[in-house]
């Protein structure tokens, strides 16, 4: 039985080899790839790979990024239909219109957040509690969406406060990728919050190809929050940051060590990265590493690489450039 696959396989392949059509420019079509011993090497893989993770049978199907992508375009459409819709909304039918977007956009979400608890339960079947607990977990979710709007209010209104290029409020909506980038991780953050991990770690992913702004769903950030350029941004899962901060491009909130139990595994979940306070302003190209606090109404200056505490107040920048002259071996 177990040759009846391989067969198949075979049979396949050279019906498409016979129905190939011959080439009418000159180019070479449908040389001999011989890639029978290819697929059954992956096969032989794939095998292998499975019983390294203790798995049997059929791989569980996880969340998809295409799925998660349509559906977070459609929150963001019920955030703010107006400007983010694709259709020409008037005052009497905008209700409508979001309620029906959101709709879909929560009923896709609870089948996404179903593959998820299936996948780390182990269990192929839809029998037990998993539905529920899907459905239930969405509803939390939706709930929050409220606090998720007025929070991103309070975002789009710095950015446009704080960026003299910035003629509108909906320019800033729909044009910066820092937005972009927060609306992604503000519904992340709360899917991250009711435990469905991967999902917010696969809508953070979407956000870091579009914009490149890498932000993980578990950093917790506050309102007022505006990312100018943004391309390089780095903040890591337990980043937390304070009201009215501003970063620039290529800023990193990173963890300065990777510390490892008995057994040389990495230990996960700990506390490892930047608290940044109200009011913090970080240049362009500012590293800052490990649980370090950035007193508020700090400003951190370009480029500089920080490692340890500073006061509220503090203005951090690079130390000067030293120039001198030297003559004959002097100063050596």
């Amino acid at each position: 039985m177990r040759d009846k696959p391989q067969r198949l396989l075979s049979s396949l392949i050279r019906l498409h080899t016979m129905s190939a059509e011959l080439p009418t420019d000159g180019s070479i079509s449908d040389p001999d790839w011989s890639v029978e011993p290819i697929v059954s090497r992956l096969r032989s893989l794939r095998e292998q790979a499975q019983l390294s993770r203790q798995r049997r049978g059929s791989p569980l199907k996880l969340p998809t990024r295409q799925a998660l992508d349509r559906i977070v375009d459609q929150i963001s459409m019920a955030l703010f239909p107006i400007r983010l819709s694709q259709r020409e909304l008037r005052q009497g039918n905008v209700d409508y219109f979001v309620g029906s977007v959101l709709d879909q956009a929560l009923t896709a979400l609870a089948e996404q957040v179903m593959l998820e608890l299936r996948f780390f339960s182990g269990n192929d079947s839809e029998s037990g509690d998993l539905r529920p607990r899907a459905r239930q977990l969405v509803r939390d979710f939706a709930d929050r969406l409220p606090q998720i709007r007025l929070l991103l209010d309070t975002d789009i209104q710095a950015a446009f406060e704080g960026d003299p290029a910035a003629r509108s409020i909906d320019e800033v909506l729909v044009c910066y990728p820092g937005i972009s980038a927060i609306l992604h991780h503000r519904v992340a953050h709360e899917l991250y919050r009711l435990d469905s991990k991967l999902i917010a770690r696969l809508i953070s992913e979407i956000a870091h190809s579009r914009t490149g702004i890498d932000i993980h769903p578990g950093a917790q950030i506050s309102g007022h929050f505006f990312i100018d350029h943004g391309t390089g941004v780095v903040i890591g899962e337990t980043a937390i940051i304070g009201e009215r901060v501003r970063i620039y491009q290529a800023v990193t909130l990173g963890a300065k060590s990777f510390p490892s139990d008995e057994h040389g595994v990495l230990v996960k979940g700990n506390a490892r990265h930047p608290i940044v306070e109200d009011g913090v302003v970080i240049y362009s190209g500012a590293t800052v590493l490990g649980r370090i606090t950035i007193g508020r109404n700090s400003v951190i200056g370009g480029n500089v690489w920080l490692t340890s505490s500073v006061p509220p107040g503090s203005m951090i920048s690079q130390a000067k450039l030293r120039h001198e002259q030297f003559a004959e071996g002097s100063g050596i």
